[in-house]
């Protein structure tokens, strides 16, 4: 075990470790000033102290069992969700929360790993060098389709958005062909679009059809992003005074516990979804790109373990969770500079709450288990049914292209 704990990736570790420093220091000048949410620093110990012990608990097992049981895992995350659906309480809009006494976690952050996983098992399964539409590409969809669908029903968009980017990482390293991907980005491409020009010319008929359906919080949220003239000043309250809070930081800030907009409570779930501002404020321009360069070093060691790796379902994964991790990370920074609407997603391994981080934490020892684990070849521990050596399927290969010539 010693010897196992030692190949594990020392980079990803100390980076995790600056994160949860800049994670505890942030979430206490975030809640200094409110009595109710004192202990929240406290509680993120204790978080991460559990997200490390998940990073070398899952890192020490083989990822190619997470893939071949994968199919139950996925069956288990559609039971939670449908249980978040029907019993699950409300946050902040939010209705997929399970509550177990003061227990809570939310199951449609735990499905984004368990998406991951088994779109890994569905691609692996499919041997065949690249994705064709009818065969694969609208099967694996129809499976993502299921949590999305279940996840929208919770009123929960960012996370359900979180398993489309998610989708489309996972077909584009498992081989999706290029006329495919066109296709789809045009397809994309026409419906934001079309999005943006209906809502901003019929954004009143839009605005009425939500009030109906209950959902013109949504509206809330996209006004301040495309119609600001038009927002009202509820709806942009949150962004705007974010905005302020964070070009007052300047260069290097005001100081650490300085920061007036976050100090003076102008700017709402700074423990949360807003604790970006808390760094851009306090730390200005500096403190907030070292935040992205941890970032983009976790993800460079991430992409190097991909490359690494000798089987097909490894770099599947750690694609996929690099996905998932840069979604949350543009959506919930761009939210504030004006480049994203606000859904409420949390900034990975910052914001305080113990489900996505403990989810993002065994992401990374999903990533760790890949290190380990990733130089032995798919076939010394079997994905699904029998199959040959990889030097057995090269030489059928070959024979194969020798017959035909």
């Amino acid at each position: 075990m010693l010897r196992m704990l030692k190949k594990m990736d020392g980079v990803i570790l100390f980076v995790m470790l600056l994160l949860m420093i800049i994670s505890i220091f942030a979430i206490y000048s975030g809640t200094q000033t409110d009595a109710k949410l004192a202990n929240h620093h406290v509680k993120t110990i204790y978080f991460y102290v559990a997200g490390f012990i998940a990073v070398l608990v899952i890192g020490l097992v083989n990822y190619k069992l997470y893939v071949k049981y994968a199919f139950y895992l996925y069956g288990l995350g559609i039971i939670l969700l449908i249980l978040a659906n029907v019993l699950g309480s409300s946050i902040n809009n939010a209705n997929g929360w399970l509550k177990l006494g003061e227990f809570s976690f939310q199951p449609a952050e735990l499905f984004k790993m368990i998406l991951i996983l088994f779109l890994a098992h569905l691609i692996v399964k499919r041997q065949r060098g690249t994705l064709e539409f009818w065969r694969d590409i609208v099967p694996i969809g129809c499976w993502a389709f299921i949590p999305f669908a279940l996840v929208m029903a919770q009123n929960d968009l960012g996370n359900a958005l979180g398993y489309v980017v998610i989708l489309a990482a996972v077909f584009w390293i498992g081989n999706m062909r290029l006329k495919h991907a066109l296709i789809a980005l045009s397809i994309v491409g026409v419906a934001f679009f079309g999005f943006v020009k209906a809502y901003t010319f019929y954004h009143d008929e839009v605005f009425t059809f939500l009030e109906k359906i209950k959902r013109e919080h949504w509206a809330e949220r996209i006004d301040p992003w495309l119609v600001p003239e038009k927002a009202t000043s509820k709806a942009s309250w949150h962004t705007k005074n974010a905005g302020l809070a964070i070009g007052s930081g300047g260069i290097i800030g005001k100081g650490y516990l300085q920061g007036t907009s976050v100090q003076s409570g102008r700017v709402p779930y700074t423990y949360s979804d807003s604790i970006f501002v808390v760094i851009a404020e306090e730390f200005g321009f500096v403190g907030a790109s070292v935040l992205i360069l941890l970032y983009f070093i976790l993800i460079q060691r991430m992409v190097l373990i991909a490359l690494a790796c000798r089987d097909r379902a490894g770099p599947v994964i750690i694609v996929g969770i690099i996905g998932m991790l840069l979604y949350q990370v543009f959506e919930n920074v761009g939210a504030f500079l004006g480049l994203m609407p606000l859904t409420g997603i949390t900034l990975p391994f910052i914001s305080y709450g113990g489900t996505s981080l403990l989810i993002n934490m065994a992401c990374i020892g999903v990533v760790m288990s890949i290190k380990l684990y990733g130089q032995e070849e798919e076939d010394e521990l079997l994905i699904g049914e029998q199959q040959p050596r990889l030097s057995e399927r090269l030489w059928n290969m070959l024979k194969k292209e020798k017959s035909a010539v």
